[in-house]
């Protein structure tokens, strides 16, 4: 005898299958692969986008780091000539 929560389960197994057989002719049809490819070229131009920004941020880097280090150069010259200034008018 089959009691109710036997049959319950056996058709939330059933149900499982058509689902699970429904859900793979859907993953595997022609509209879905269209979304698919929509998907996968998006995520293709913002990797472009990523990848246009990460350039131009690390060339902004590099200036300023050459920018900083011809300040630092300027600065030590200016200190160097103060000091040797000063030893010359202490002389």
């Amino acid at each position: 005898m089959l009691d109710i929560s036997k049959i319950k389960n056996m058709g939330i197994f059933i149900g499982g299958i058509l689902f699970g057989t429904a859900g793979i002719k859907l993953l595997a049809s022609k509209d879905a692969k269209k979304v698919y490819t929509n998907c996968t070229a998006a995520a293709l131009r913002a990797k472009d986008c990523v990848m246009k920004t990460a350039t131009t941020i690390q060339e902004n880097a590099e200036d300023i780091l050459a920018e900083a280090k011809q300040i630092n150069e300027e600065r030590e010259l200016k200190e160097a000539a103060a000091v040797e200034e000063a030893e010359g008018a202490q002389a």
